[in-house]
Formats: C-alpha cells, structure tokens, sequence
C-alpha cells in the first residue's frame, strides 16, 4: 500500500514525491513526532500544574466565595467614606455636640476593623476545596491550550516554513539542481507546489501531530466546530500566500547569499509579531493599511475566537467594511475577505514566479500585466479606505456630548498619506520591476530601426505600440499610464471634495484649505517629479557599466532625498522659502505657502526639464538602434 501510494503521488508531482523522498526518512519522522509529543506534554503539564488546590487564594477566579466577599467589601468601603464625610461634617461645625462626632468616630473604628477582617479573608486564607468551580477552570484552561496551539501553529508553519524553502532554493541553487530542474518538462506551478508540499513535510507532520489536542481542547472548551475549520482554512490560506513570497524572493538574485534565509525568516516572524500586537491591543482597522494587516491570520483568529483573546473586544474586527459593505458582520464573509485578499496577493505572486523560474533574466511581470496589477491595488486601498465610520467630531465648547458623523473628506484627509505612501512604493517597484537594461534596448531599438526602413507607414502607431505593450522598450510610456492610474481617484476627489462634505466650514480638509486649483497642481507636480525620476533612472540604465542597477538606484536616491535633507540642514522650512521645496520630492509641504501663480509657474519649470531629459534620452536610445544597425550592415 506504502508503494502504490509513492507511486501515485510520484504520477501526480514527481517534484513531491523527490523532496518526501530525500525528508520522509525514519529517523527525520521519529524526531518530528518526538519534538510535537514533548511539546505538547510541556504544554498540557504546564497548564496542570495551575490545577487549583487547597492553597487556592479565596479571591481567584474560580473561588465561588470570592464574589461575595468583593461585594461586602465594596459596601464596607462606602459606608466607610460615608462615615468619614459625617466626622468631617460635624467636627467643623460648632452647633453639633461633640458626643455625635465620638458616636461616628466609634462606627468608623468598627468598620475598618470589619474591612480589615474582609481583606484577610479575602487575600489571605484559602477557598475551601468544596467551593472552587473546577468545571469552569478545566473549560478557561482548555481554551488557553487550544489558544497557545493556535499562535504555535501559526509561528511554525509560516516562519520555520519559510526558512525551509529559502535555504532549500539556495542550495539547489549552489549545487546545480536547479537549473536541472528548470530544464524539466514539467510545469511551474507542478514545481513550485511540490517544493511547497514537501520542503516542510517534516513540518507539517509535527502540526498534524498536534492537531488531536488541538480539536480536542476546542472541544472541551465548547467552541464550536465551523470556527475551528474556519481558523484552518485561514491558516492554508496564508502558508500559500507566505510560501509563494517565498519561493519568489528565493529565486530572486542572491545578494545576501547564505543569509537569505534568515532574512526571509526574519521578516515573516516581525511581522506575525507586529500584527499580533495590534490584533491584541485593538487597533484601528478602518484605514487603507488595513489589507495589510489582513495578511496574517491573527485578526482571524480574535474574530473567531472573541472570548480568548483576553486583551480587548472584536469591536473593531466586526466594523471593518470594503466600499461601504460591512464585510465582518458575518464570518462568512469576512472570511471570505480574508481568502480574497490571500487569493489577490498569490495571484499576482504566481504570475511573477511563472515568468522568473524559467528565466532568471526576465521580468518579473509584463506592462500588460502591470497595468492590471495598479488597477487592482487601487482597488483594494480605495476599497479600505471608504468606510463607513463616524470619524468628524466638530469643536463642542460647552462640554457636551460631541454629534460625531461621517465626513468623506476627513476620511480620505486620514488616510492621505497611507495612500500616497503604498502607492509610492508600488510605482518605485514598478519602475525597478519593468526598466530594462542596456541590451534589451539596445536589441529593441536596433529591431524599430530595421522595421521603420521597411514599414515606414506604420512606424508612428508601431513606435507607440511598443512603448505601451513591449517589455524591451524604455518604461517611460508605462509608467506614465500607471501614474495616471494612481493619481485619477485623488484629482476626482479634488474636484468634487466640496460635493462630498455635509458640512462644508466645519470640515477639516486639506482640499479647502490650499483651494482645488493649487491642489490639483501639487499632484500635477508630483507626476512631474516621478517621470522625471522614471527617465533619469531609464537614462542609468543605458549606460555601458556593468554595475549599471546600482548607479540608477544611487542616483535616485540621491535626487530623491538630498533636496529635502539639505533644506531641512540650512533650516529652510515651507513657511519660509515655499518655492524650493516645489522642486523637491515632497512638493505639497510647500504649496500652501505659495501662490497659485507660483505653484504653475513651477509646475511649468518641471514640465521643461521633464521635456530635455527625454529628448535626451530618446536621441540616445535611436544612436543604440542606428549604431546596431551600421555594424550589421557592415557585416553584409
């Protein structure tokens, strides 16, 4: 039966059956089950050894006595505080015999000497063995194990997993392997998924170990069964998503060679570890960033598991909305939130592993394909962002309870720089992903000349062609097309801001304040100050260095940050000197400082330069093709 299961799984992915093959072997299982049964033991002794006993304080939670004697000394402490403000009350006041105040003075003594009686009893002696509730103990305590299960399950697969994968790539990588691999008739994601199915099978077998007690404490702690599936699902569901990433980033350059896995490993555990703080202490989810944090399955988790998350409540799981739909009203859907936000990210993810794992050369994705991913990530920040919460509050002088309601353009003045900053990184990722190199363009060019002198009728709508759709063509063009994409959500906004605000002098919007026109002109101008970085980092990568990368990535930094650095070392501050910091990479700090006049007249200077550097860069991309061309004329 062991043989003909190998050998079906051998026709299914011969990948698989490769990696069980080297893994599976009987000391590797017996050390796996060793480590997950000890584990386990350690957990289950430890949470025995809270077991109440005979020395169980009578003010412990699962003292049914302790209730009784909080609330007699809660009555204590008042009538305590009452007799003292009488004593106070009659001893300033002459009119009053002092025989009222002694009388008082008396009842007070009584009632710290019950008070304290109480507090020893309370802190000090021992809840009789007869009153401690061990059926709710023993169900708390189940819940702490099925919990404790939960964050170890989640901790293993996703960052020992990953660490598994990277280091396994590396050495395939080292040893030559991998290009054999490569070499194979099989397809990418036949491949791929097998090294994710059986680079961490030892993995998997120490959490499938644990899975009995896991059920079984869920059980006994009456939780219900759909919910625990659900946590499961959630959790394939980002092992998927994580193993992808990881697979890509391995096959990516090696440029920290042997520390890749670690790195890998790293990042996953401090993010698993970031989100787990804010899904404990109840942070804010009605923000874009909030897809992020729906990347890791802990908010999942407190969703699904509300009563043992002990640190706050679900509120603020339960409001998240997408596009106005309140997704987390059901679990239904809010897990089908989460399989959807894992399903984009692996999507896009697989699309750039198809295309690198053949060729280590290529992109990791096509223009066309870029342009679908700007639309989806719009989709999903804008998504977010839109959500329907009472978040403006005006000004209440008169301390009474604040009328909040819903202020679109707060809203989106909140989350401005979430915005700005996921979409900056996106087109900075772009720029990287989709530039090409010297020879790319060099064989482009040289492939344009060759068609123009034959097809010289459609050489214009050839030319633009290429530069919207061909991935060897300068990146200028798509970049362009993906700006637009970005910034057309932020210019509606500014157009129709004071439509959207029920109330427009109390709105706290930075639209109003620096007026539409000047608005519009500080994204027109941020548009500028990215093209002109697009081209210049084009222009690096024309050059005839081999280190060619990391010039245009020097460069840009370089133009990028030293005008912001430099201003801000002479002290020259936006309400100082607003003009120059038009020019640099945070055009908006100075636009509400300057004149609309000043803003176009800028807007004007950039467009200049944006103009001479890719007349620049054109003449040098046509001097690539033409130089091609004479040398293979010359060869005929």
């Amino acid at each position: 039966m062991y043989l003909n299961l190998l050998d079906r799984i051998g026709n299914w992915n011969p990948q698989f059956f490769r990696e069980i093959k080297g893994r599976l072997k009987g000391f590797n299982v017996l050390l796996s089950l060793a480590i997950s049964f000890v584990i386990q033991l350690i957990l289950f002794l430890y949470h025995i050894g809270q077991y109440p006993n005979d020395k169980y304080p009578m003010s412990g939670n699962y003292c049914n006595l302790s209730k009784g004697y909080e609330q007699q000394l809660s009555s204590v402490s008042q009538l305590i505080e009452q007799v003292q403000q009488k004593i106070n009350f009659y001893s300033g006041n002459k009119k009053y015999d002092i025989a009222i105040t002694q009388q008082f003075k008396t009842e007070l003594v009584s009632l710290q000497a019950q008070k304290e009686q109480l507090n020893d009893t309370l802190y000090k002696q021992s809840c009789p063995i007869e009153q401690l509730n061990i059926q709710i103990w023993w169900q708390d305590h189940w819940q702490y194990i099925f919990l404790t299960l939960c964050v170890v399950f989640i901790y293993t697969l996703l960052v020992a997993g990953t660490y598994l994968l990277v280091n396994n790539l590396g050495q395939e990588e080292r040893g030559g392997t991998l290009n054999f691999i490569r070499l194979s008739p099989q397809s990418e994601a036949s491949i791929l998924i097998g090294k994710m199915l059986g680079v961490p099978i030892v993995i998997y077998l120490m959490i499938v170990a644990a899975i009995p007690l896991h059920l079984w404490s869920g059980f006994s702690a009456k939780i219900a069964l759909s919910s625990i599936f659900s946590f499961y699902i959630v959790l394939a569901a980002s092992c998927f998503f994580f193993y992808s990433a990881t697979l890509l980033f391995g096959l990516l350059n090696p440029l920290f060679s042997g520390f890749q896995p670690w790195l890998a490993s790293g990042v996953v555990m401090v993010f698993l570890m970031i989100t787990m703080q804010m899904s404990s202490y109840n942070q804010d989810l009605h923000n874009t960033a909030t897809w992020l944090r729906l990347l890791s399955p802990f908010d999942m988790t407190k969703y699904l598991f509300p009563s043992l998350m002990q640190a706050g409540s679900p509120s603020t799981v339960q409001d998240v909305q997408f596009f106005y739909l309140p997704i987390a009203k059901n679990s239904n859907t809010f897990l089908g939130i989460h399989l959807l936000n894992y399903g984009v990210g692996s999507y896009w993810i697989w699309q750039a592993l198809k295309r690198r794992f053949r060729s280590s050369n290529a992109t990791l994705i096509s223009k066309t394909q870029s342009y679908l991913l700007v639309t989806c990530a719009q989709i999903v920040f804008w998504g977010f962002t839109l959500q329907y919460t009472k978040n403006y509050c005006p000004y209440n002088p008169t301390y009474q309870p604040k009328n909040c309601y819903y202020d679109l353009n707060y809203q989106i003045s909140q989350n401005f720089s979430f915005l700005v900053f996921f979409n900056l990184v996106l087109l900075l990722g772009l720029l990287v992903i989709l530039s090409p190199h010297r020879q790319q363009i060099q064989d482009w060019a040289r492939y344009r000349h060759q068609e123009a002198a034959s097809h010289n009728n459609v050489k214009n709508n050839s030319w633009w062609r290429d530069l919207i759709w061909s991935d060897h063509s300068p990146v200028i063009i798509a970049i362009a097309i993906n700006l637009m994409m970005v910034t057309i959500p932020y210019l509606i906004w500014i157009v129709m801001a004071p439509a959207l605000n029920i109330n427009h002098n109390n709105s706290i919007d930075w639209v109003n304040s620096i007026g539409r026109m000047k608005a519009l002109l500080g994204v027109l101008l941020f548009m500028c100050m990215m093209m002109i970085y697009t081209t210049i980092a084009q222009r690096m990568l024309l050059l005839k260095t081999p280190k060619r990368a990391l010039w245009a990535i020097g460069t840009i930094g370089l133009v990028m940050f030293t005008p912001p650095i430099i201003l801000g070392m002479l002290e020259i501050t936006p309400q100082t000197n607003s003009f120059l910091w038009l020019f640099s990479t945070f055009p908006w700090l100075g636009i509400e400082n300057s004149a609309t006049t000043t803003v176009f007249m800028a807007f004007l200077a950039e467009l200049t330069v944006l103009g001479l550097l890719n007349l620049h860069l054109t003449n040098q991309v046509k001097l690539a093709g033409e130089s091609a061309t004479k040398a293979l004329l010359a060869g005929r």
